[in-house]
């Protein structure tokens, strides 16, 4: 699922690296951890459902900002472990083959996102 041309195929204008992706990747996220990250995007969508039902009912403001808050540490918490993984698995690899230089190119394109925040 991760770490495939396919998705990077796609023109997905917030995530200007994809095309930008080395080939070559052999590991993906490994299914303990791919599990767990599912999970969490389950519960995260449930604070997003959660969300919208209090901007529709006219809750309070700061209990809405507060659950922002908790919504974007949850998805923070998610972007960690696939990065970790990522640079785990399939920079590890690239690092060792031909792409070396890509890899550190994507690296790079991630920190800089990151750093937007």
């Amino acid at each position: 699922m991760y770490c495939t041309e396919s998705m990077c195929n796609k023109k997905l204008s917030y995530l200007t690296i994809a095309h930008e992706t080395p080939w070559g990747y052999t590991d993906n996220v490994k299914k303990e951890l791919k599990s767990k990250i599912e999970r969490q995007l389950k519960v995260i969508e449930g604070q997003v459902r959660g969300l919208q039902k209090m901007v529709t009912e006219d809750k309070y403001c700061v209990d809405i900002i507060t659950q922002t808050s908790a919504i974007r540490n949850s998805l923070s918490s998610v972007e960690e472990k696939m990065l970790e993984s990522h640079l785990d698995t399939c920079v590890a690899t690239q690092m060792k083959g031909k792409n070396k230089n890509k890899a550190i190119a994507e690296v790079l394109s991630v920190y800089k996102l990151a750093k937007r925040k």
